[in-house]
């Protein structure tokens, strides 16, 4: 691959790209004016869906397997490829681009053959959000603060783009309406909380790869996330009511969502799950029995080096 492809391969239109020419300077808000259009008549048509990175949200993964009837493991290994999210240590999926010509798979001279169910990155092209929110605030409860998140908006306007020559004009709140984006925006809310909330803490601390592995799993395999909770002591340890059991078992948005909660919980401490109080009493219960262990050891090592050191005094006087 030449440095050029290199180069373009790690763009990304997930709301934002690394080099920062293309950003046009300026705030937007949903009321701002917009002139643009993308149709198989625009000159660059598919233009922009090559040397891209394209990082898939677990709503997307859910709707692209619903749409090619594979499972979530299948369309994982034939379509995408591992990358890590934002900056930090948290396992994710982004498109595998075609080896021949670095485009998206789903992508043809005819267009998206996915269209109604591309990724979320795809719905965003030419207007990125930008949030500061990034979940560094909790209320006295331990839940993430929201009430102070900031956005606003802008136009990523690259050189290659032939839309905003079109003549279709309006505003930002349109064209989100239009492309689906405000849909995609609740559904994967609380999910990229979870990756902002990691990415403030820095490098001080790492995921273990326990939690690595359950954090990838629930956000790219919700039929294995689904055995874990209804085959393993889940519904024992935690106090789950009858209605969202019956939702989560049924519904796989319901459960997709709920998951984001169990990773909250699990990663973050956020207090959204609760476990059973004879599952506390047992855990308190057992870390007693283990300092308990770890006192009598340590009374035991005491008395043995005690008696060695008795033995040897005694060893020492007789030998005068």
């Amino acid at each position: 691959m030449s440095n050029e492809d290199k180069s373009a391969k790690e763009k990304t239109i997930f709301g934002k790209e690394k080099n920062p020419s293309s950003i046009v300077p300026r705030k937007l808000t949903l009321e701002s004016p917009l002139k643009f259009r993308c149709h198989p008549g625009v000159r660059c048509f598919t233009a922009c869906c090559g040397g891209i990175k394209i990082v898939l949200t677990p709503y997307d993964i859910l709707q692209l397997t619903r749409r090619l009837d594979l499972p979530a493991h299948e369309f994982l290994h034939q379509f995408t490829q591992p990358t890590y999210l934002e900056n930090t240590d948290m396992p994710g999926v982004m498109i595998k681009l075609r080896e021949d010509d670095n485009k998206c798979p789903f992508v043809t001279p005819g267009g998206c053959t996915v269209y109604t169910d591309r990724p979320t990155a795809c719905r965003y092209y030419p207007v990125g959000m930008a949030d500061f929110h990034e979940g560094g605030s909790r209320d006295a409860a331990g839940n993430e603060n929201t009430s102070q998140e900031e956005k606003f908006f802008f136009l990523v306007r690259e050189d290659h783009c032939k839309g905003f020559e079109e003549d279709k004009e309006w505003t930002i709140r349109e064209w989100r309406a239009d492309q689906g984006v405000d849909v995609r925006d609740e559904m994967n809310k609380e999910w990229l909380r979870l990756v902002m909330r990691r990415k403030s803490f820095g490098q001080q601390a790492s995921l273990s790869e326990q939690a690595k592995r359950m954090f990838f799993m629930a956000s790219t395999d919700i039929a294995t996330f689904r055995k874990f909770v209804f085959e393993s002591s889940f519904l024992d340890t935690y106090e789950i009511d009858d209605e969202t059991i019956r939702k989560i078992k049924e519904d796989d948005v319901e459960l997709m969502l709920f998951s984001f909660k169990y990773l909250a919980a699990t990663l973050f401490g956020a207090k959204v799950l609760k476990i059973r109080e004879e599952k506390v009493k047992a855990k308190i219960a057992q870390i007693k029995v283990r300092q308990d262990e770890s006192v009598m050891q340590s009374i035991k090592e005491y008395e043995e080096l005690k008696a060695e050191s008795e033995r040897k005094k005694t060893e020492a006087d007789s030998n005068k």
